[in-house]
């Protein structure tokens, strides 16, 4: 693959998974406005939340376009702001998505599963 052809298909990811954050973020939003306004407690959010399988698959799809996004966007900003070869920028933005992933399954876990 050329490098054009590369930047084209990292451009189409961060793109179409910026289309998926925005989706995400008002619905994620939206569900604390309603929390909030209807006086819910932790408690009471964990009790809705455990084994549902909408939920759960909501933010799945959230994890997943947080983990296409941020990495695409990470790389570019370090290697044109800090001067950060292309190598070893998609490393540290590698180890990112990693570590996004890691720290959302285990949250997905405790919230939904635990």
């Amino acid at each position: 693959m050329t490098p054009a052809a590369r930047e084209a298909r990292l451009w189409y990811w961060q793109r179409m998974s910026a289309m998926v954050l925005a989706a995400c973020v008002l619905v994620h939003l939206a569900t604390i406005v309603y929390a909030v306004h209807h006086g819910l407690t932790a408690t009471e959010i964990l009790s809705r939340t455990r084994g549902s399988l909408v939920f759960g698959a909501f933010y799945v799809v959230f994890l997943a376009a947080c983990a296409v996004h941020v990495p695409i966007g990470l790389a570019a900003i370090l290697e044109e702001w800090f001067r950060i070869p292309r190598g070893g920028a998609r490393i540290v933005a590698a180890v990112f998505a990693a570590a996004i992933v890691g720290f959302g399954v285990a949250a997905l876990e405790g919230v939904v599963f635990a």
